[in-house]
């Protein structure tokens, strides 16, 4: 199976299934003398662990990560960085009889018709806990990224029509809601939405907006490799993803350009732009503002209520999926977002190093 390696210099190769003995990745193309402390990085993958409260799977996990290789008396060596998750509360049994039917909202069906087998356990590859080696390699990155000043924060924008409320905006109320809200009266009101989703046994969509401060000018390619084309794929390769926006997104589709441009002035010797229309890219590199963008996450597709769906004899059925899952996909994948902002973004600085024979000469002088 191909398509489990993301990055060119800063690489991941993720690995393993939901109910299998273990997940994990690995990280190569990290510079040595970074320091990684393996409390934080559990600390880190705590945000997305699941369990924790009414509005995620109750399965139990303690998703806590080893470090096997690459870092040595708290700092990277320069070499492959080897993590592994071993799963300790599969219920195999409580998805025996999905293996005879496609679930309405999963890659069941399509799996199959590719490569004419597939893990029926909790999506084996396809299941949303392959995101668990995404978040540890994205603790990795935060540290690469922190001795540069740059910042990656996400954070639930909306679930349901729930939204935030920007004047009410504070970002240290993050990790005081249980759905990482940055706005404790929408996140209580998402919470009272959430319960009416739990009592109709229904599930939940929403919008995670991530925020990247401290971005240097400079970072990302005009044709292929945009940064902003490279986030893109970076969040669409998310499970549940289905829409990716930068800076103003679908509005600037009924704005006008005297209105989206962003005009620029010069302060102290440094460029810098009035508005952020553009979400801090022109020409797919990055203009010295902050870089931001969201993702809609689908509601989950696993629900108790009856569905119409096929057997694998091209039978109709109705179904009543059985097991563990969240009526919510978006407060855990906040950390996932983040995560594959700084493995991008990681990655683009290592290359941007190249761009001019004068950084070349930097380096080797």
């Amino acid at each position: 199976m191909a398509g489990s390696t993301y990055g060119e210099l800063f690489r991941i190769t993720t690995w393993g299934e939901s109910h299998g003995e273990a997940l994990g990745v690995v990280v190569d193309g990290c510079p040595a003398g970074i320091t990684i402390d393996e409390d934080r990085l559990n600390e880190y993958m705590a945000r997305r662990k699941p369990g924790q409260n009414k509005y995620s799977t109750p399965r139990k996990e303690s998703d806590r990560v080893k470090i096997l290789s690459g870092v040595f008396d708290g700092k990277t060596t320069g070499t492959p960085i080897s993590m592994v998750t071993f799963n300790e509360n599969q219920r195999s049994s409580d998805y025996s009889e999905i293996a005879s039917y496609y679930r309405p909202g999963h890659a069941d069906y399509t799996f199959d018709s590719k490569y004419g087998f597939r893990d029926y356990r909790g999506g084996g590859r396809s299941s949303g806990r392959e995101t668990l080696a995404r978040v540890a390699a994205g603790y990795i990155a935060g540290c690469l990224l922190n001795e540069l000043g740059i910042t990656v924060t996400a954070y639930t924008k909306s679930i349901g029509p729930v939204q935030i409320d920007y004047d009410r905006f504070n970002e240290a109320d993050i990790m005081n809601s249980p759905v990482y809200m940055p706005d404790l009266t929408a996140s209580a009101e998402a919470e009272t939405y959430l319960e009416d989703m739990i009592t109709k046994k229904d599930s939940a969509g929403g919008v995670v907006e991530c925020v990247v401060k401290g971005l240097p000018a400079g970072i990302g390619d005009p044709v292929f490799d945009k940064l902003d084309a490279g986030i893109a794929k970076a969040v669409m390769s998310i499970g549940a993803v289905k829409g990716v926006e930068i800076g103003d997104g679908f509005a600037v589709a009924k704005t006008s350009g005297s209105v989206n441009n962003d005009s620029f002035t010069c302060e102290d010797g440094n460029v810098r732009k009035l508005t952020n229309h553009s979400g801090g890219v022109l020409g797919g590199i990055s203009d010295g503002s902050d870089f931001i963008f969201r993702a809609a996450f689908k509601p989950t597709p696993s629900i108790a209520s009856t569905q119409h769906t096929v057997n694998k004899s091209g039978e109709d059925i109705d179904i009543e999926i059985k097991g563990r899952h969240d009526p919510v996909i978006v407060p855990r994948a906040v950390v996932v977002v983040e995560s594959m902002a700084a493995v991008t973004i990681a990655d683009m600085l290592l290359k941007g190093m190249t761009a001019t024979i004068d950084g070349v000469k930097r380096f080797y002088r």
